[in-house]
């Protein structure tokens, strides 16, 4: 078992570690790469995963709802972990809630569980991402219009993608492999970009850094182990809400932070920290989860 979880890992962060070492030896500007990944890349995979898949309610409906209680609930812990620990609830909060599900959650599933396991992990990536770049930004600024939410790139791409699944509309064949291979191309870059990202952070608080970096994952798995005692999901399905909740603080935290002035400095750190610790708990996670 240590050495099939080591085998699902080891690419994941073999990668990251790759983008770390270019980011501090040739120190790259990768904003138009990571633009390009977003407008681009990402709303092809997305779109392709969608597309390809048959939209039935009944068995997504009840991942995004546990999805949505996870980002949620991790936030009011948070809240109340913030405010018995006098930190800046809006330093802390966002972490905690929101998670890695794209650079990591999204290859660590198809790593751990084939294929089959992409379009219900985009279906998670999606509804956290939809909170993140409308709660998450509200929460650091409440000048921000929730509603451009609706103009993000992979946003339109996963209506786009929904709506062609659910009305069983037919893509021609190389119009579809086409977007795949564009697609493929958003998570090693992802990978890289999360260790150039990390590079370019510091530790300035080693406390905080900690309480994140355990926190977020700890919150996460409780809920996750809760909804899995409350709802009988499909045995694909209870995987991936283990795995989504032991993620650990997403990069967009530290990009948001630093956006609107909110503590970066820290929040890098939580998201540095945490990072690390995930070989830990995304190990404890995997164990728990595999066959």
């Amino acid at each position: 078992m240590l050495l099939r979880i080591i085998s699902i890992l080891f690419p994941l962060f073999a990668i990251v570690a790759l983008g770390y070492w270019v980011g501090k030896k040739a120190r790259p500007d990768l904003a138009h790469a990571n633009k390009l990944n977003m407008d681009v890349f990402v709303p092809a995979l997305v779109f392709a995963a969608l597309a390809s898949k048959p939209f039935r309610p009944e068995n997504d409906i009840p991942l995004l709802v546990a999805t949505l209680v996870m980002v949620i609930g991790s936030g009011l812990v948070a809240w109340g972990i913030a405010r018995a620990l006098k930190i800046d609830v809006k330093t802390l909060v966002p972490p905690v809630m929101f998670n890695n599900c794209g650079n990591l959650g999204l290859p660590l599933a198809v790593l751990a569980f084939g294929e089959q396991a992409l379009a219900p992990m985009i279906v998670m990536f999606m509804a956290s991402n939809l909170l993140h770049f409308s709660f998450g930004a509200w929460l650091l600024d409440h000048r921000v219009r929730m509603v451009t939410i609706w103009k993000v790139p992979s946003v339109m791409a996963t209506f786009a993608g929904l709506i062609v699944g659910m009305a069983g509309i037919p893509v021609w064949e190389p119009l579809l492999i086409s977007i795949k291979m564009v697609g493929d191309i958003a998570i090693p870059l992802m990978l890289i970009g999360l260790g150039v990202r990390l590079a370019d952070s510091q530790i300035s608080s080693v406390r905080l850094g900690l309480i994140g970096a355990v926190v977020r994952p700890a919150v996460g798995m409780a809920i996750a182990a809760i909804l899995i005692m409350l709802y009988d999901f499909p045995p694909l399905q209870k995987a991936l809400v283990l795995v989504f909740g032991a993620l650990p603080p997403a990069v967009l935290n530290y990009i948001f932070a630093e956006r609107y002035g909110q503590e970066p400095d820290k929040v890098a750190s939580m998201v540095l920290i945490g990072n690390v610790a995930a070989i830990l708990f995304l190990s404890v996670a995997l164990a728990i989860v595999l066959p």
